[in-house]
């Protein structure tokens, strides 16, 4: 469900989404897996550990915790309010999104496809782009400080970038999969496809602890996507659903659903892929949501409904 705000603005249209090659963050049915690869991968996309397709911003999100939202939760309920509609490159498998003093950072996945770009907000233009080799297929990244940080799917390496200009700058290690990441202005906060957060320290990424992700509601958490810090808060997309839950990641517990269903219209959910991607805007207290595939970034308050 969301909500128009007066001040929604339409922008010109982009061109549709192309079939893309299937990947690890999978691709819907309208995506085309490239020789079965997709272990991630959506419906009929060949992917060995379900899909990552489903909502692509038009529906519901498929999940358990959608029909849980109700009167009388134990946390709060919350729908987008769309503020303004801005142009995004509908071949951009997104899979990171960080807005940090006005420049707007965005990590891409799929093998062979996979960079980290800096994007110019309002047209869409990319201003420069770091293509990744194609053994590497590109996850979440976070911003700490005068870094760029980038994790990988599969690979263990997380890259290191130069924030003004983005030329790479070395390598972290870690072991496990990499989905999304965020930075709290203390530590780095990430992700792994399942209900659990870890947390790593800025220098040499070590991992330093975790907790395990829970709803009062008692609905089971897992595949915890890209991440947001926020104000003392973690925002996390929910891999195949159309849900962004918010963390108080001290003791894990969820405080609040977000349901971002119905941005994209019918025609433009058939070309695209889940809602993927969330940058806060500190400079008006919004943010800026997208998916992958999307034709659209969607300036939105998160709002009780």
């Amino acid at each position: 469900m969301i909500f128009l705000a007066p001040l929604a603005a339409a922008c010109p249209s982009n061109m549709s989404a192309p079939a893309d090659a299937g990947s690890g963050q999978g691709a819907t049915g309208a995506v085309a897996s490239a020789g079965g690869m997709g272990a991630r991968g959506g419906a009929g996309a060949g992917g060995s550990s379900g899909g990552q397709g489903g909502g692509a911003g038009g529906g519901d999100g498929g999940d358990a915790a959608a029909a849980s939202d109700a009167g009388g939760l134990p946390f709060e309920s919350l729908t987008v309010e769309v503020l303004e509609k801005l142009p995004h490159n509908p071949r951009a498998f997104t899979q990171g999104l960080e807005l940090v003093g006005g420049r707007l950072y965005e990590s891409t996945g799929l093998y062979g496809q996979s960079s980290v770009r800096e994007v110019e907000l309002t047209t869409g233009a990319v201003v420069r782009n770091v293509p990744l080799a194609s053994n590497f297929f590109g996850e979440g990244l976070t911003v700490v400080d005068q870094r760029v940080i980038q994790l990988t799917w599969q690979e263990g390496t997380a890259f290191i970038y130069d924030r003004a200009m983005l030329t790479e700058q070395g390598t972290f290690s870690y072991t496990g999969e990499g989905w999304g990441l965020c930075y709290d202005g203390s530590r780095i906060v990430m992700s792994d496809g399942t209900g659990t957060l870890q947390f790593r320290d800025t220098a040499a990424f070590q991992r330093t602890g975790q907790v395990t992700v829970n709803r009062p509601d008692s609905v089971v958490v897992s595949r915890l996507n890209e991440l947001e810090c926020v104000g003392g808060s973690v925002y996390a997309n929910v891999w195949m659903t159309d849900q962004i839950l918010r963390i108080e990641p001290s003791s894990g517990t969820v405080t609040g659903v977000v349901d971002a269903a119905g941005l994209l219209s019918a025609s433009e959910a058939a070309r695209a892929d889940v809602l993927n991607g969330i940058a806060h805007d500190s400079t008006n207290d919004t943010f800026l949501v997208t998916g992958k595939l999307w034709p659209w970034i969607f300036r939105v308050r998160f709002v009780s409904r």
